[in-house]
Order: C-alpha cells, then sequence, then structure tokens
C-alpha cells in the first residue's frame, strides 16, 4: 500500500520503566506489544527510527527562497547531511554552548525512507517510503562562517535533529501544513501544496540517482519562511498536518573545553541567514526578537 493511503498508523519508540519498546497509539494511549496501555506523561521518546544517513535539503520552500536566496533561481535543489549522532527525541533538550546566541528551529516533514532505495522515478519514489514524521532541523548559525558551506557543525551538533513524536502512515503530506511555535507564538507556518518548490518524491529521486538510500534513511524535506534564534528557557513546537506536534525545549551549556578551530562568529554572513533580512511576515505570524550580545 502506498504510504500516502490507508488509515492512519502511528508508532513510537519509548522507553518505559526502563525497557525500550515500539507502541502504538490508540487515540490518548500509547499501547505496548503485551497489551498494556499507558498515558504520553509516562514515557521517554527516543528516535523514530535508527538512519544510516541523515539528509537535509538547503531550500525547498518559495518564502524560504525568497527571504534567504532572493538572487538566485530556484534551478535544483542543493543538500547537506547531518550525522546519526546529530539524533533526538520528542522532549528532548537543545543544548546551546554558553558563547553562541543563533541556535535556530526550522519546522520541516521528515520522509523516512523504507526500503533499499536506488535509481528511481518520482512515481517509484513513493512506494519507496516507509512513513513520516515531523522535524526540527536546528542550527547554530553562530558557524555559519565556517566548514566551507556544508554546514557540519552548524546542522551537525549532538541533539540537532529532533524527530517524533512518532513515524505516521496513511497521511497525505502533500496537502499538509508544517507550523512551529516558539513559547506558545506561531512564528513559521507554510504549506506544503502552496509553497514546496522540489517536491518529496523529485528529492528522492534526484538523491537516489547515485546515492543508496537504506531503510531507516532521513530526508528533512524543507523549511518554510522565518527561521530564527531561540534562547535558553524557550520551548519549541513544530506541528505537521496529520503527523503530530514535536516538542523541545532549549537549554545552556558550557563552552567546549578545547580552544581549538574555529569560534562562534557575529558576522553579517550570520545575521543574513539566522535574522532574516525579509521584514514581511505572512498573517498571524510573530516575529521574534533576539537580545543583543551583551
Amino acid at each position: 500500500m502506498n504510504v500516502l493511503e490507508g488509515p492512519r498508523v502511528e508508532r513510537r519508540h519509548v522507553v518505559y520503566r526502563g525497557t525500550a519498546y515500539w507502541v502504538d497509539v490508540e487515540g490518548a494511549e500509547l499501547v505496548l506489544p503485551d497489551g498494556r496501555r499507558v498515558a504520553e506523561s509516562e514515557v521517554l521518546h527516543l528516535p523514530p527510527c535508527s538512519p544510516s544517513k541523515i539528509i537535509g535539503t538547503h531550500v525547498a520552500f518559495w518564502s524560504r527562497h525568497k527571504e534567504t536566496r532572493p538572487e538566485r533561481a530556484a534551478v535544483t535543489p542543493t543538500y547537506f547531511t547531518k550525522p546519526p549522532t546529530s539524533l533526538n527525541g520528542h522532549g528532548g533538550e537543545l543544548v546551546r554552548p554558553a558563547s553562541c546566541q543563533y541556535l535556530n528551529y526550522e519546522g520541516e516533514i521528515a520522509v523516512v525512507i523504507g526500503r533499499v532505495t536506488r535509481n528511481v522515478t518520482r512515481e517509484e519514489a513513493w512506494d519507496c517510503i516507509g512513513g513520516f514524521t515531523v522535524a526540527n532541523d536546528v542550527g547554530l548559525h553562530d558557524f555559519r562562517d565556517t566548514d566551507a558551506g556544508s554546514m557540519l557543525r552548524v546542522k551537525g551538533m549532538d541533539g540537532f535533529c529532533p524527530l517524533g513524536p512518532g513515524i505516521v502512515t496513511g497521511v497525505d503530506v502533500r496537502q499538509a501544513t508544517i507550523r512551529t511555535w516558539l513559547n506558545g507564538q506561531l512564528v513559521q507556518q507554510g504549506a506544503v501544496a502552496e509553497e514546496m518548490i522540489f517536491p518529496i518524491d523529485y528529492q528522492i529521486a534526484d538523491l537516489a540517482r547515485y546515492i543508496t538510500l537504506l531503510p531507516g534513511d532521513v530526508i528533512l524535506s524543507g523549511t518554510p519562511a522565518n527561521s530564527r534564534p531561540m534562547q535558553p528557557g524557550d520551548v519549541v513546537e513544530v506541528e505537521v498536518t496529520g503527523l503530530g506536534r514535536l516538542r523541545n525545549h532549549v537549554v545552556s551549556g558550557p563552552d567546549p573545553r578545547a580552544v581549538v578551530g574555529h569560534m562562534p562568529t557575529d558576522s553579517a554572513e550570520v545575521r543574513r541567514v539566522a535574522l532574516g533580512f525579509d521584514d514581511r511576515l505572512p498573517p498571524g505570524l510573530t516575529r521574534v526578537q533576539v537580545p543583543k550580545r551583551s
């Protein structure tokens, strides 16, 4: 059955009383394999997949394109990777190092590959998907000026890829809307049908021309405009129609012990991407105010 069709099914990977389980979701309850029913508040959520690789799409929504790359033609997508150690779950912490200030949210649809995928057409791509989940493609833009555009440190730090709460099938994400809230205020919103430049089937077929995608691999399919920094103490939530609502909270952490390599910067390029330069916002959204560094 095509992953877009059929009844909605959601499975989550959780820890309950010290043991990891794959559970089914029935209403407000989680059903353990032995039939016990528990509340979400009783479990710790784990990422709902174990990817060998996580591939992100740089710019795939028109509003984000106009905000960050208005001078470029949107001809083909470009990609980056996040290491599996960047995985995080629903309810997990997002740690901002003490000397950094531009820790941005990016609400997205995450595509989880369901079978070995190589050299497929766009029509075949949908049958290669195992499910969808909600993602926050977190980035620390203080490191935007290094790594030659690969964004390894910007996007690849530990915990910078929250996924969840579960993996879902039976939802047509082509009709979904992505929304992000910061401390209860709506700060991002984008409808896939209206905004996505490079559809999910395009992205899969494009990547699989030369790269074998394995079961569990994740494609982060792009974010709408208005990605902005978060502060320690903030609660960020990403919701995708039909997939659920992913929640994480931001905390402050110490700087690394080794004083080597590129240090955080506050350059014009960092601010251009982290803060945006388009003052226009869709109706109903709230502009995030970023405190100045003291």
